[in-house]
Parts: structure tokens; sequence; C-alpha cells
């Protein structure tokens, strides 16, 4: 008669198991204090900062500069008649930032597979991308503003400025690196242009391809608030808001507007980066 106990089958646990749980328990709070930890400091460390400028070396009388921290928060994130215009600035600027980059990465990706056709064509398309990364946005802005007028179109243009060049230069970069016998290989297998492009270049290029998506994420919302802040009509948008509390001196709501601002720069950016692990994890 056969005594052993299957531990599954009467509802037990296997030794092994509370150690793999505490194991990964302590791997996770070693992830969580490594990479969140330095971050934690520094924000530390710098909020104590922004306190010792606004108590120690501003006077009560230009305290309106550099508010402190507690104001920042109670008088304008805090404030729903303060935060509500912001958050539906920020859903303006949002809707600009997606449609740009959306029009960068078609763009941008079509530029750079036609560059990857030839050396003749990289030679006669690269110098006015170059160009296009160089050049200040602000020299062409009266420009655009004259040809497009002064609402979405224009901010949405000055986005794609921005944001295309990295997207062009990654997409050329994983096109032309393709492993030359795979592309051996599908010569001899006769493959059209459309089946090498689906089935190989793309495929090969991904990785190279979301680092500039990654990158232009950044750049794109930094072109949404530049469009914002010199093309004022129609909605206005976080850029437009940040102008305008300038002009007023209201520093609380310049802040607040500021790091509205670059949390949802942070979370584009994060997303897109996580994108990209993925991507390189899944080859």
């Amino acid at each position: 008669m056969n005594t052993t106990t299957d531990s599954t089958a009467t509802g037990g646990e296997t030794p092994g198991a509370p150690v793999a749980e505490s194991a990964r328990g302590r791997s996770a709070l070693k992830a969580v204090v490594r990479y969140g930890l330095p971050p934690a400091l520094s924000l530390a460390a710098a909020i104590g900062l922004w306190y010792c400028v606004s108590y120690l070396i501003l006077s009560p009388e230009r305290r309106f500069l550099l508010p402190p921290p507690h104001e920042v928060l109670t008088n304008s994130l805090l404030d729903p008649d303060h935060v509500g215009p912001m958050l539906d600035a920020l859903w303006v600027t949002a809707k600009v930032s997606f449609v740009g980059f959306a029009f960068a990465a078609l763009i941008g990706v079509t530029i750079g597979v036609v560059m990857s056709r030839g050396s003749f064509l990289e030679r006669a398309i690269y110098p006015w991308a170059v160009v296009l990364q160089v050049i200040p946005v602000l020299a062409i802005v009266p420009l655009i503003g004259l040809w497009f007028g002064y609402g979405m179109v224009a901010r949405t243009i000055v986005c794609v400025i921005i944001a295309i060049f990295p997207i062009i230069a990654n997409t050329h970069f994983g096109m032309v690196s393709v492993d030359k016998g795979a592309h051996e290989l599908f010569t001899l297998t006769k493959a059209s242009t459309a089946q090498r492009l689906a089935k190989l270049e793309f495929p090969s290029a991904l990785p190279s391809m979301m680092t500039g998506f990654r990158t232009a994420s950044g750049l794109v919302v930094v072109g949404a608030i530049i469009g914002d802040m010199f093309f004022a009509k129609g909605e206005p948008g976080i850029g437009t808001l940040l102008d305008i509390y300038r002009a007023r001196l209201q520093s609380d709501d310049l802040i607040a507007a500021i790091v509205l601002a670059s949390l949802f720069g942070i979370v584009v950016f994060g997303i897109f980066s996580v994108l990209n692990a993925f991507v390189n994890r899944r080859r």
C-alpha cells in the first residue's frame, strides 16, 4: 500500500514555495531600492533646495518669484478653479502631440525607407534632414504662421519638424543594417520588394525604429508646447497658459503648469520606453 501523500492533492504547499516567494520578495525589494531610491533622494534634495531659495535667499517681498512647494500645491494643483483650466489645456496639447507624432512617424519612416534604397537617394535627402534638425524652429515660426495660419495645423507642423529627424535617422540605420545573408536568401527565393520590406527589413529594423520613436516622443511634446506659445488661435494649450501666467507673474500657476507638462512628457516617454523594451525582448 502506497502511503506517499501528494501535497498538491491534499491542499498542502511544497516546502520550497515559501522560500521561493521570499526570494522573489527580496529581489523585488532590491529592485525598488536600486531604481527607486536614487530618484526619490534627488527629488527630496531638489525640494529642500527649493525651500532654501524661497525662504533663505528671497525676501518676503520677492518670494512670489519662487513660492515654496506647499503653496504651489495648495494654491494651484489642489485648487479645482486653477488646475481645471490647466488640465483642459493639457488635453489640447496632448491631442496636438499625438497627431504630430503620427505624422512625424509616417513621414519619417517613409523618408528613412526611401533613403535606404540607394546611396544616391541617401546623399540627396540626408543633408536636408540634417538642415531640418539644426535650423532654429523659432526662426521659421513666423513663416509657418504666415503660410498655415495660427491654429492647430501650425502647431502640428512644429511638432513634426522637431520630432522627425530621429525617426528618419534610426529608420535608415535599421534598414541599412539588415544582414546581407538574409538579403541574399530573399533574393534566391525571388521575393518581391514588398515581401522583402514586410518580412525582412521592417522586422529587422524595428528595434532601431522604436529607439527613434522613443526619442521623438519626448521631442513632440516640446514641439506641441512651443506651438501653443506662438500659435494661440483656437483652443489654448498648456504652452498658451504658460505664456499667460508668465506675463501675469502668476508664479504658483506657472510652476504648476510646468509640473503638469513635465509629467505628461515623462508619461509619454515612459510608454515608448516600455514598448521599446518589449520589442527588444521579443527579438
